[in-house]
Parts: C-alpha cells; structure tokens; sequence
C-alpha cells in the first residue's frame, strides 16, 4: 500500500492514441497498472493496445463506464489546460499531468479550479509517481525501484531514477515515489507529500530531492523542523550551476540571490535533514 495510488486505481490517459501516450500506456500495463480506458475526441469507440484499453471521446464518459479515479494526461502543451480542466469535471480525484512547457497564467487558472473541485493535482512536467510492485503511473521505469519502507519525493525526474536505482541496489525500497515535478506553479508540492510520508504507517524514512530555484525547500525544511517526526534525507541539485543560468526545469535558477543550492542545504541541515553529497550516498545516510 503506497500513498496516493495501488494497485486498485484504476486509470484513464488522456492522449492515449498519441506516440508518447500510447508507449507510456503500454508500459504501464505491462507494469501492472490498471489502464482502464483512454481519451482522444473523434476516436470514441476505438481500441487499442492490442485491444485491451477502449478509447473514448471525453473523460466523463470514460469515468463513468470505467469507475476510473485518476487521469494521466499526455497531450499537446496547448491543450493540457483544459484536459485538465475536463479530468476535473469528470470526476477523478486524483490527475497526474506529465506535459511540459504550459504557462504560467494557464497554471494558476487551472490550479485555483482543481484547489475548488477538491482534485489531487501530480505535476505538470512531472514523471508522475510509482508505488513499486503495485502501479506505476507516468514515466518512471518501474524495474528500478523494489517495494520498502522509504518514502520518495522529488522535483528533478532524471536524479529520482538515479536515487530508486542507488536504493535498489542495496536491497532498499519504496512505499511509493512522488515527482512532484520542477514548474513555479504546480500541484503537490514537497509539504503535502511530506504530509503524507509522516501519515503513512509503512513509510519509515523519506528521501527529498530538491534543486535550485524558488523556496519550496525552504519551506519543506520549515515544515520539517516543526511536524516530522520521521528522518529525511535530501539532495540538492545544481550546486555548481551559474546565477541567472536556467537548468532544466523552469523554476530552477537562482535569481537576485534567492533560491541557491548553498541556502537550501542550510535550511535543510538547520531542520535535522541529513544532506547527501551526491545521490549515491543517499543510501549510506538511510542506513545509519
């Protein structure tokens, strides 16, 4: 049982008939996910993968002729808002939305709905999260990681497989992995995955990986030094990156002398967060 989702949620991808969504689907069923239908207007009544997963023209007559309660979204920058917007009105109550490059200004619109519908919100630009040996729901390579006890939460989707891989390695594993994704304006951020590490009964420790830009660590830390009562520990990328040099995701560069990597590791370490020197050593940190 990880947090967020099992093996029981059932789940419908919107973009299901395009390159991207069609091979993410696929691996996700092999997987064992339960992919139970997919989205693509003018394509209703259609199947694919091999016939497993029934295509239909919008997500509300897919939720209600699945029972699915989480959306994948995996379409065109300019029309994940409103995919969004339509998951919402469907009736999910949780969306994972693996796209990137969607504005701001488009953001906050969509994130202030979802805050009134109550719905859960994974990214955007997210690699989505994996409960390992129950359901993996986006892009993160579920032979990667085992089941454990150690909670997993992260901006940067690239250092998570490096993490999940250094974990395995050692024998070690996850209740369930969160890329909460690298966008300024996004849906769970580190506190609520925090939140509900320190609430679940089978999470023992929480690994948090986090990198330049904005404060988000900075509050985490904050959040960890007054409510958790489970060790964490954390790995800052970008400690070598330029002011004013954008890495990767959008939100993370270090701007007016805000958000660097020396100010997050300080708050961090300030909280009783155990910081790691690389990913590799985050391991060693567990097992101490």
């Amino acid at each position: 049982m990880g947090i967020l989702a099992d093996k029981n949620t059932r789940v419908v991808v919107q973009g299901i008939t395009g390159r991207e969504g069609m091979f993410h689907s696929e691996r996700m069923l092999e997987y064992g996910t339960q992919v139970v239908g997919g989205v693509r207007p003018g394509k209703g009544g259609e199947w694919v993968l091999d016939g497993k997963v029934p295509v239909f023209d919008s997500v509300k007559v897919a939720v209600d002729a699945t029972g699915a309660d989480c959306s994948m979204i995996v379409v065109p920058q300019s029309a994940a808002p409103d995919a969004m917007l339509e998951a919402a009105d469907s009736g999910v109550r949780l969306i994972i939305c693996l796209t990137e490059g969607i504005p701001i200004q488009d953001m906050m619109r969509v994130r202030a709905y979802l805050d009134f519908k109550g719905v859960q919100l994974i990214g955007p630009n997210c690699p989505g999260l994996l409960t390992p040996g129950q359901t993996k729901i986006g892009i993160i390579p579920g032979d990667i990681a085992i089941p454990g006890s150690i909670g997993v939460v992260s901006r940067s989707g690239t250092l998570t497989y490096e993490v999940l891989a250094a974990l395995k390695q050692v024998g070690l594993g996850a209740t369930t992995c969160v890329g909460i994704g690298g966008d300024p304006v996004k849906g769970l951020n580190y506190i609520d995955v925090l939140q509900m590490f320190e609430d679940d009964p089978l999470t023992d420790q929480v690994v948090m990986i986090g990198e330049i830009g904005g404060s988000d660590e900075e509050k985490a830390a904050e959040f960890i030094s007054q409510s958790m009562t489970k060790p964490v520990v954390s790995f800052i990328a970008g400690q070598s990156a330029p002011p004013g040099k954008r890495m990767g995701h959008a939100g993370a560069i270090v701007e007016g002398g805000e958000g660097s990597a020396a100010d997050k590791i300080a708050a961090l370490k300030k909280a009783g967060v155990q910081m790691a020197d690389h990913p590799e050593q985050i391991p060693d940190l567990l097992r101490k």
